[in-house]
């Protein structure tokens, strides 16, 4: 039975009002629209689910683990429309069975356009989690799992993290499997933990889909597909499997009657009455070695079945508004009017983008959901109102007068 490791994604963008050409004023964001997703999240996912972690902790004498990134505009949004939700974090935090990771802040693609902002949403996020949860964060989850191998040497680069999450890809794997640690090419000293997305998907997408041949899926049934899976030659017979998901997951994307709590709360003792154990991140990199490279010469995500990155450039409209977000972060940060960066880099979030997709089929479908736009077109129209009124809003602490 192999060691299971729980790492899961808490995000919240700050949605976007309808923002026209004939509006001026720096109000962008639709506060109303935020707080009742934020609430209505609250209520049917993070409150239940971070409860039943902890009573899962608590029922197995702390042998169940989990790990989570959450994003500063989540952290942000807890702290004016579910404080509660913080509360119940921290205690996760206290029982000592609880790993909090690093990411970007803005849960942005900073990454991959500005190495500046990617270090200066680095340092936010990790003085967030110092602040709430005594932890500073050693392990580094990337927007979307987003992951190369020269993302991984910026990574490097920064020495300040121990290993980085990336997406299992099949191809790049050439036939092994996802179940142990790898390092990037020339890079030795930072492990890769890979997501087996095949199993983190039973939960996360087909637990409800009762076309799936496997439904309905129940705790012993997918302990005893854990207990199957093989770590490959190399390692001996260890296998990691690393089961990556949002927390969303849980009550909001697979609904309450869906069964999914049940099998959630009878998911550890079947795991660990087969032998099985949980590790946070650190943990596993206390136990496991790499052993070998992973080779990623081209940039990897979690989303879609193409698992790159045309989720947020696969069309004209992301890239360029990407294009344009990224020219004005040297006028941004050189005007020095901390509300003017606040809404910049609330601006760089990823999901402004996704919403921009013409990604048809499953994937199109995925992106309408999340999407509170009519059109793709309309979400690229209305955040480019956004960008220009924010560009005039430079051009005038720059240009006085």
């Amino acid at each position: 039975m192999p060691a299971v490791c729980f790492y899961f994604q808490v995000h919240q963008p700050y949605r976007l009002r309808r923002y026209s050409v004939f509006d001026a004023g720096p109000d962008y964001f639709h506060d109303a629209q935020n707080a009742e997703l934020m609430r209505r999240v609250a209520a049917k996912c993070y409150r239940p689910t971070l409860n039943l972690f902890h009573e899962l902790i608590e029922r197995t004498g702390g042998r169940f683990k989990v790990s989570f990134s959450i994003t500063g505009a989540a952290i942000e949004q807890f702290k004016e429309f579910a404080p509660d939700v913080i509360d119940l974090l921290q205690q996760l935090g206290r029982t000592g069975c609880c790993e909090f990771l690093a990411e970007t802040y803005h849960h942005s693609l900073s990454a991959l356009y500005s190495q500046d902002e990617f270090l200066a949403q680095l340092d936010l996020h990790a003085g967030a989690m110092e602040e709430l949860f005594l932890q500073t964060p050693s392990v580094f989850r990337n927007t979307e799992l987003i992951y190369s191998n020269a993302v991984a040497q910026g990574v490097a680069e920064l020495d300040r993290h121990h290993a980085i999450l990336a997406e299992g890809v099949g191809g790049l794997l050439a036939g092994a499997t996802p179940h142990a640690l790898r390092h990037p090419p020339g890079l030795e000293g930072l492990p890769v933990l890979l997501k087996d997305h095949k199993l983190s998907d039973d939960i996360a997408f087909r637990f409800s889909d009762r076309s799936w041949s496997e439904y309905p899926m129940t705790a012993p049934k997918y302990a005893e597909k854990l207990a199957a899976t093989d770590a490959g030659p190399d390692a001996h017979g260890r296998a990691l499997v690393n089961l990556f998901m949002d927390l969303e997951t849980f009550g909001e994307h697979q609904w309450s009657e869906t069964g999914i709590f049940s099998f959630l709360e009878a998911l550890p003792a079947a795991v660990l009455e087969r032998g099985g154990r949980f590790l946070t991140p650190s943990e596993a990199l206390d136990e496991f070695e790499p052993i070998g490279p992973y080779d990623a010469p081209h940039v990897t995500s979690w989303a879609d079945t193409e698992r790159d990155l045309s989720a947020w450039v696969g069309n004209a409209m992301q890239s360029s508004a990407l294009q344009d977000l990224y020219k004005l972060e040297a006028p941004v940060k050189a005007a020095g009017d901390a509300r003017l960066l606040d809404a910049w880099r609330k601006l760089t979030c990823s999901d402004h983008f996704y919403y921009m997709s013409t990604k048809y089929h499953a994937d199109g479908d995925v992106h309408q959901y999340f999407s509170p736009y009519e059109s793709p077109y309309d979400a690229y129209i209305n955040y480019m109102n956004v960008l220009d009124n924010l560009r005039t809003r430079v051009r005038s602490i720059a240009e006085p007068g």
